[in-house]
């Protein structure tokens, strides 16, 4: 059924741990945030598009089958409506307003949450809510990263916008999709974000580069997804491919070492994880940067028994957890497992 007005909104997410795995095939365990996007669209009656980013004060214009490119906040709008259409979902002319309150290159995947968030108001507003499945409408936004973005993203921060759970991560495995909630019960330790001051823009560092020299590795092992690779294997490697491969191997042996530390109630064993992780990306995957390993330091010294880098690297946001007795650093942002992305209100047409 068609809607006159409709809102969405979908949430950014924390990756707790398994970085640069997700379009490797492999293993991951993020969980979407309070923090998000929120989507308010009124049905227009010319076939175009009027929106306004409320954050930075900025309108974009365009009528549905203007398919020309644009940068910033507007390629994910029109790259949006653009993929529905293609996809065949019927999309209405409409008026747009976008607000929300995840930062924007900070790694808590502000991108994928505007995505979602504009998918699902795009489709209720136009009256085909069953026409694309949450998996779906998560490989739609990814088309829309890599085709309008020029990022060259796996499901990762999509998958947990559109699925997440209160008091829980998702156990995500990327060759076959399978999600299972694996419950987060901290028992008075606390993750908190930190933002490094470095803002990245995934389209200009080296995130695409790396997904090529893993594609590369894979090539060259002969094997589907690098998560497959045989560790003997390895040696045979050129690097820096061989310490890209090292990584994804060992960051997924840490996913399913963190599910049990979670299952055990083994918190610290949990920290300990985060740690090797960063260290893996910083020596094995090179995504970190001078500003990052400051607020890495910066949160160990503060008290964190484990820290690391979040989202693709090259700037972004830092992920501590802190033991019950330590007092919170100023500028951190505590984060907790919550719901997914959904529609916050609709009036149906007349």
């Amino acid at each position: 059924m068609a809607r006159e007005r409709v809102a969405a909104f979908a949430p950014g997410r924390v990756n707790l741990i398994g970085e640069h795995t997700d379009y490797n095939g492999g293993l991951a365990l993020p969980f979407a945030i309070d923090a998000g996007v929120t989507v308010r669209a009124e049905r227009a009656s010319e076939p175009r598009v009027e929106a306004y980013a409320a954050d930075v004060d900025e309108r974009d214009a365009f009528a549905l089958t203007d398919d020309g490119a644009a940068v910033g906040w507007r390629a994910f709008v029109r790259g949006v409506v653009h993929e529905l259409r293609a996809t065949g979902v019927p999309v209405a002319g409409a008026r747009l307003e976008i607000g929300g309150d995840v930062p924007r290159g900070s790694g808590l995947s502000s991108s994928a949450a505007l995505e979602v968030s504009l998918c699902l108001a795009l489709i209720a507003l136009g009256g085909a809510q069953a026409a694309l499945s949450r998996l779906e409408i998560a490989r739609l936004c990814a088309r829309v990263e890599s085709r309008w973005a020029g990022v060259q993203t796996g499901l990762l921060d999509q998958l947990a916008s559109l699925c997440g759970q209160e008091r829980a991560a998702l156990l995500i495995d990327f060759s076959t999709l399978r999600i299972e909630a694996v419950a987060v019960a901290l028992a008075g330790w606390r993750l908190v974000v930190i933002d490094s001051g470095q803002r990245h823009t995934l389209a200009s560092s080296g995130y695409n580069q790396r997904r090529a020299e893993c594609q590369l590795a894979s090539e060259l092992l002969g094997v589907p997804w690098l998560s497959e690779a045989a560790p003997d294997d390895l040696p045979r490697l050129p690097e820096p491919l061989r310490a890209r491969a090292e990584h994804v191997l060992s960051e997924n042996q840490r996913v399913v070492a963190a599910v049990q530390a979670l299952r055990d109630g083994e918190l610290g064993e949990l920290a300990s994880l985060l740690n090797a992780s960063h260290a893996s990306l910083r020596d094995r995957f090179d995504v970190s940067t001078d500003a990052v390993e400051r607020t890495v330091a910066g949160l160990l010294q503060a008290g964190a028994a484990g820290a690391r880098l979040i989202g693709g690297g090259f700037g972004g946001s830092v992920l501590g957890l802190f033991p019950p007795s330590v007092t919170l650093p100023g500028a951190t942002l505590e984060v907790r497992p919550a719901a997914g992305a959904r529609l916050l209100a609709a009036r149906t047409a007349a």
